[in-house]
Formats: C-alpha cells, structure tokens, sequence
C-alpha cells in the first residue's frame, strides 16, 4: 500500500453463507512478497462480475457485514466457537481478568486502555500465521477505505514487503509525484517512518503512517543498499491520481501496453488502449505487468473476457472445498495477434490471473521473472456494530485455467529473464536499456 495501495484486490463476490459469518468482500490483498501496495489508495473490494458466472448472485455489489459469531456452552459456560474450538472460554476469561487487575494495581506506567483492546484483537489474528489475515482498528478502517476510491493523499509510490523478512521496500516511485520528487529510487529499503521502525510491521500499518492530510510532510529513513549509505528523505504528501493505463506504439508495429493495477476503470482503459493500437497497425502486443500488485477481480476477468476464447479463467473454492465464482469467457476473441507478457516478483494476485490465463489458454507468452505466487483470497467482517473495526481473513483459494493454483509458487515464466541491476536503480528506464522489455520484444516477434 503505498500510499497509494498498489491494489492488489481479488474479488468482491458473494461468498456462500456459513455459519457464524454471513456475507462480507472478498478481498485479495495487494501483494508482491507480502504486498505491495500504492501508499494512498488501496483497491481491495470487487464489485460485481464479467463474463458468464454460474452464481447469479456474483453480479451484486457487496458491502462488508457484520460478522456474528457463534455463541455456543460448554461445561464451564457460554464461550465463541470457533471451528470447533474452544476459543474464548472462562479459564482465558479469568486469566485476561487477572492480568487487567494486575495492570491496574501494579504497572508503573499508565495504560491506553483502547490500545490494549486494539492490541488484544491484533494478536489474535497474528497468531493464525497468516500474512493476508489482519485486524483493522477505526483509523486502519478508514484508511483502508479512503485508499480505495482511486484519488488519495499520499506520496505515490508502491512498496512491497518480504515475507520472510519483513523487510519493507519501495518498489516503485511513480513520475511526477512527491516520491520521485523528494528522490526514492526502486529498491530502496524503508527503515522507518516518522521514527517509527517498520520491519515486520502488517504493511496496511507502515501505509497509514505515510499516509496523512495535504500539505504536511512525513520523514522516511531508507537503506539504499548499493551505496550501503542509511539517509533521511522528507516528502510532502499531495493529492496523488495515478493512471492505470498507458499504451504507446514501439518499433515494428509493436503495441505496449503498461497496467500498473486492476481498478474499477482499469478495464476500460485497457480495451480503449487495445483498439487504439489496433487501429494503428498494431501486429503484436507487450502487456507489461511488472510491479502490478493486483486489484480487483471483476476487472481482470472482463479483460479476460474481452482477449481470450471461451473457457474458465477463474473460480474459488472454499475450506469445504466447495467450488465457487466461476467465471467463463465467451467465445468472441480479440486477441487475435501475438502476446507477450512482462512480469517479476511484485506481479501478484489479479496480475497473475492475467498472466496466467494468457499462458494457459496458449494465447500468448510470459517474459520476466517468476511473480509473487498469491492465489488465495481474503474476506472482510465488521466486528462492531457501528462498523468502526473489521477483520480481513483467508477464505478460499482460487485457481484460473486448466485448474491452476500458483500460491506460493507463482506464474513460472516461458523466458526467464532478470532485469539489469543498474536498470533496476533508475526512476524511468529507457527502452534500450530495459533487457527485460529487449526481451519481450524479441519474443513477441518470434511467434
């Protein structure tokens, strides 16, 4: 999330009831190593659905619901049962009890009472081990929302985080926003935030810390590891509105299209982009997906629909192993000239749905590096009556066509290559020293 969250949104279908649930947004989360996220904006829910579903409920706009939970006794008294366990039982009850007593007649320091409830919720849902499962307090809400609407105040960049490591990075500063102005380069690791460490922090966190009201400034402590030098870069935060798609025509009536996230306007853009070039002359076509974090599902599968022949591009199933939101192109076809598309480690969820479908369906090849490998989806829950606080949880994995899942494995590409270290450094990397784009170009002209 950068500020801007490079949406990394899967889907807002409407999943099938289960007990102690009830309806909610399906979400993916914007992801490349944990996420990657345009700080700003974060696309996360979908709104209805393209193409021929089997559920006709799917093409339904959903909001979040409140999740209620199962009350269920057992010997000691009522507790919340959550599959099948015990979880919130009068042993836990006592011990939270006691540990509230203590606090109050024995800590030295005072005590945020809201902030030991917030911190009590967080660690529930960090427990599961999950990096796509979070809980969301009031101001994470409302930030979470805010960065879905497209516009944002922020500094306009993508950062990814590894999930390994936690490490946090900038991996892209876009062009004329205050990132690239105040000098972030891609690659560049964020230490802190306003002095506040961020390594191992839930990246929907580090995104609301940069976030903040126009005008005012926020200090990011970056490692630039080329240079192994640490330094302090102050951005003012702006009014940051991103395109999602650009196009131009390259040499040998080579069309390039670049989709850098997959909003609610995405698809339009994309198909307007598409005739265009075709009524240029376009013979052959790059579709560049590198750093895309994803976005919503609605969107890609419309695209889907609009490129490729009949066939299945996309359903879930659940933890009943129940199939769902199966999406099916038509057979009318656009994509009637050859395809390459450009990925690496940061294309994730919707990217790779894209990517992987112009794979299976034959229509095209893949150019890069092995993507993020994001292929289950989340869910949001209000856990509050006045909505206020929600929990976003992994519900279902997904698959696209010939019944593919690449979660934790990624889109494998036909022409494996890396891009250039010292390309990887610049802010705008020309087209003759893009190795990766070089390649592309000599692939697409093979086919």
């Amino acid at each position: 999330m950068d500020e801007n969250f490079e949406h990394d949104q899967i889907t807002e279908l409407e999943p099938k009831k289960t007990p102690g649930f009830g309806k909610g947004i399906l979400v993916g989360i914007l992801s490349t190593l944990a996420a990657v996220i345009v700080i700003g904006g974060a696309v996360i829910g979908i709104s209805g659905a393209f193409g021929k579903s089997k559920d006709k409920d799917q093409n339904q706009n959903q909001q979040i619901q409140t999740g209620q939970e199962d009350k269920t006794d057992d010997n000691n008294g009522s507790g919340i049962q959550i599959a099948g366990d015990q979880v919130l039982n009068s042993d836990l009850l006592t011990q939270i009890s006691m540990l509230n007593t203590y606090l109050k007649e024995y800590y030295l320091h005072d005590v945020d009472v809201e902030e030991l409830r917030t911190g009590m919720l967080q660690g529930m849902i960090a427990a599961l081990g999950d990096p796509y499962s979070q809980y969301f307090d009031e101001e994470e809400l409302a930030s979470f929302n805010d960065s879905t609407q497209g516009e944002y105040v922020g500094i306009g960049a993508a950062v990814t985080q590894e999930l390994k490591t936690g490490i946090v990075r900038i991996s892209r500063p876009y062009e004329g926003t205050p990132s690239a102005e105040a000098g972030l380069l891609p690659g560049d690791v964020l230490v802190s935030v306003d002095g506040t460490e961020v390594t191992g922090m839930d990246l929907n966190r580090v995104v609301s810390l940069i976030k903040g009201e126009e005008g005012t400034t926020v200090t990011l402590h970056i490692y630039r590891e080329d240079k192994e030098e640490y330094s302090d870069i102050v951005v003012t935060r702006k009014k940051v509105e991103l395109p999602t798609v650009s196009s131009k025509m390259l040499e040998d009536k080579i069309g390039y299209i670049e989709v850098t996230g997959f909003e609610g306007v995405t698809a339009n853009q994309f198909i307007a982009a598409f005739e265009a070039l075709k009524d240029q002359g376009m013979e052959r076509v790059i579709v560049d997906l590198r750093n895309n974090g994803g976005g919503l599902v609605d969107t890609v599968t419309s695209m889907l629909d609009y490129l490729l022949p009949e066939g299945v591009i996309f359903y879930a199933k659940d933890k009943k192993d129940v199939k769902s939101m199966e999406y099916i192109s038509d057979k009318q076809a656009a994509l009637d000239i050859p395809m390459v598309v450009l990925v690496n480690g940061n294309t994730a969820s919707a990217a790779e749905i894209f990517s992987g479908n112009i794979q299976e369906f034959g229509m095209g090849k893949v150019v890069g590096t092995t993507t993020y490998g994001k292929g289950v989806m989340q869910q949001m829950f209000y856990t509050n009556v006045d909505k206020t606080a929600a929990v976003k949880l992994t519900v279902a994995d997904y698959y696209y066509h010939n019944d593919k899942n690449i979660n934790g494995v990624g889109v494998i590409p036909d022409v494996e290559v890396e891009l250039d270290e010292e390309a990887s450094k610049l802010l705008a990397i020309p087209i003759d020293k893009d190795n990766q784009l070089q390649k592309a170009i000599e692939t697409v002209k093979a086919q």
